[in-house]
């Protein structure tokens, strides 16, 4: 039985799709591709229109801690292929309640109704401007999904997406609205609490979490820290 994950989760019973092992084809390989044919999230994510199984981490931080809301800005940093963004414009609705959804992501990334997309890399020296001129204001919440390709070591992995995450909130840090939110995701490694201990005196709450979309075996996490103190 499948997890269940409020609005944006999934239910019902779902066969499970084996993958015979092609020639040439690496076994690491197949067991990717099975494990893809047996997510549900991947599976609801095709039938919802998301570009992403990711979709559902960020719905269910959401639904936990009402980030997102109509008429926000909100930046959404390393967001190909777009489900976060997507998740963004539904709950933000920038046609209607005056908002706006800024993408960046270092990858090419197909245009998202209702969102600007930037291409480039966010640690670039001229990207902070740019993104600047593209909210047009102080965001209200700033999200990054951002990782660094892994190498499968641990503790450099670790160190790689805390170096982004670091710059994400000194980033988020000089642009935030009063009040305002910061989501990035980290992968457990025990070298975050100097970042934890600059969070928790930026904003007034700071959590972790592991929403239920995120794969058992994955050693993501997310902080989410509300009430920016401006």
């Amino acid at each position: 039985m499948a997890k269940s994950a409020g609005r944006g989760g999934t239910g019902g019973r779902q066969k499970t799709e084996r993958v015979r092992t092609a020639r040439g084809r690496p076994l690491s390989s197949t067991r990717w591709l099975e494990r893809q044919l047996n997510d549900p999230y991947v599976a609801e994510a095709g039938r919802r229109g998301y570009r992403s199984r990711a979709a559902f981490k960020l719905l269910q931080l959401d639904e936990r801690w009402k980030l997102l809301r109509p008429g926000q800005i909100v930046l959404d940093l390393g967001a190909a292929p777009g489900g976060w963004t997507q998740v963004a414009v539904e709950r933000t609705k920038p046609s209607v309640g005056g908002g706006r959804v800024v993408a960046v992501d270092i990858l090419d990334m197909d245009p998202v109704a209702g969102a600007e997309v930037l291409e480039g890399d966010f640690l670039d020296d001229a990207m902070p401007e740019r993104l600047r001129a593209a909210l047009g204001g102080s965001p209200h919440v700033v999200l990054s999904d951002m990782a660094a390709p892994t190498i499968g070591h641990a503790r450099t992995d670790h160190l790689r997406i805390m170096a982004l995450a670091e710059a994400a909130f000194a980033f988020a840090a000089e642009v935030l609205a009063s009040d305002g939110s910061f989501v990035c995701k980290l992968f457990q490694g025990g070298a975050e609490k100097d970042l934890l201990d600059r969070l928790k005196q930026a904003f007034t709450r700071v959590r972790h979490a592991k929403p239920p979309a995120s794969r058992a075996e994955s050693s993501e996490t997310y902080l989410v820290a509300t009430g920016f103190r401006g």
